[in-house]
């Protein structure tokens, strides 16, 4: 915590998160060194976190995996997020600790009761990742709507002004909207940081920007080139469009898969081996189906490229070599006007220590992180 202030506010110009700890990993790979689940895991992970502090953990909502014909694979052995965080804050002390929920599939509610309790476990470092609703099987599996695009937005804004009133009102209330309706309804205890929990969210359509530029703290972007200018006017054109449009000052963070050897081609042979070698290919062509993606149109250079983003994990940035080729890149991120990025690792357990010894001191040096 930094003067009662939730991390994601602390001082450091580039902010680090880790992304998808309550999973083995993200990495779409059938490599048999793949780590297994395990609690003891994820609390070792989150402690390195906090170890190389880390500003935020984290986690992803995943109710069944992407392969229709696998019921029981890997991709779908996740952890539930929010009793994840729950168990995590228990174990942290300064890290922000983040939910990530799937609006259809959880009554504001239900969410203003556990998220308030997370943020009292945590000491006030909860934090809520806002998700409308994308995974058609996983709805159906609760008999939720997959509605249209605007619609699941629409539920978004509704749900999360509901829970900022449960958070908030002193009085209870009671609404009757398009998706909810709420009959005297109340929240106790409320959070420890008010009705303003900080919010995330990674609305990349318009509709999506609106909300997030709206309602979010931090928008997260998925960085549409490798130019250095391009990606530069892509964040502050994010940032302007949540001033001109709501008045608002967002973060914007992206996302990055981290790969760190002692040489740049220890790496890359690393990279190959769980992507190339062992990439699941099953699995993407799962995760592209749900996307109702036309592959056929893209150019084959740029469908083997989003592969094998996926397959390394989550379409993420390529973050490939040495500790200083890797705070390089961190750093030319930041200069594009990226407040933050999650990271992730093919075995965050094995590999953060690397990275929190050798990556974190040259980002200090190079001035985008003081602690």
């Amino acid at each position: 915590m930094t003067d009662g202030l939730h991390p994601i506010y602390g001082p450091n110009k580039l902010k680090l998160g880790h992304f998808g700890m309550n999973a083995a990993g993200i990495a779409m790979t059938r490599a048999p060194d793949y780590p297994k689940l395990s609690w003891q895991r994820t609390i070792e992970a989150a402690r390195l976190a906090e170890e190389g502090n880390f500003e935020v953990i984290v986690p992803f909502a995943r109710w069944k995996g992407f392969i229709e014909d696998d019921p029981v694979h890997q991709n779908g052995i996740v952890y539930d997020a929010y009793t994840f965080a729950a168990g995590v804050s228990q174990a942290t002390e300064k890290s922000g600790v983040f939910v990530t929920s799937h609006i259809p599939t959880v009554h504001p509610i239900l969410a203003a009761k556990q998220t308030a309790t997370i943020d009292h476990i945590s000491g006030g470092r909860f934090g809520l990742n806002v998700v409308a609703g994308w995974n058609r099987p996983e709805l159906e599996m609760f008999g939720a709507a997959m509605r249209e695009h605007d619609d699941r937005y629409d539920q978004a804004d509704e749900w999360l002004m509901l829970l900022r009133r449960l958070w908030g009102e002193q009085e209870a209330f009671d609404h009757e909207g398009k998706f909810y309706t709420i009959r005297k309804g109340i929240s106790l205890p409320r959070p420890l940081q008010g009705a303003m929990p900080p919010i995330m969210n990674a609305g990349g359509s318009g509709r999506g920007m609106h909300f997030a530029a709206k309602n979010a703290d931090v928008a997260f972007v998925i960085l549409k080139s490798d130019d250095p200018d391009q990606n530069a006017a892509q964040v502050a054109e994010y940032k302007d469009f949540a001033r001109k449009e709501y008045g608002r000052e967002i973060q914007v963070w992206s996302f990055g898969n981290v790969v760190q050897r002692p040489t740049t081609k220890e790496a890359e042979e690393f990279h190959d081996y769980y992507v190339n070698q062992w990439g699941d290919e099953e699995c993407v062509d799962g995760w592209l189906k749900l996307q109702a993606m036309n592959t056929q149109v893209l150019p084959p250079h740029v469908l083997i490229a989003l592969r094998e983003r996926f397959k390394a994990g989550s379409g993420g940035i390529p973050l490939i070599g040495s500790a200083e080729v890797i705070a390089d890149r961190l750093v030319k991120l930041s200069k594009v006007g990226l407040d933050g990025l999650l990271l992730s690792w093919f075995d965050c357990n094995a590999e953060m220590p690397a990275f929190n010894a050798e990556v974190m001191p040259l980002l200090r040096q190079a001035g985008v992180r003081v602690i």
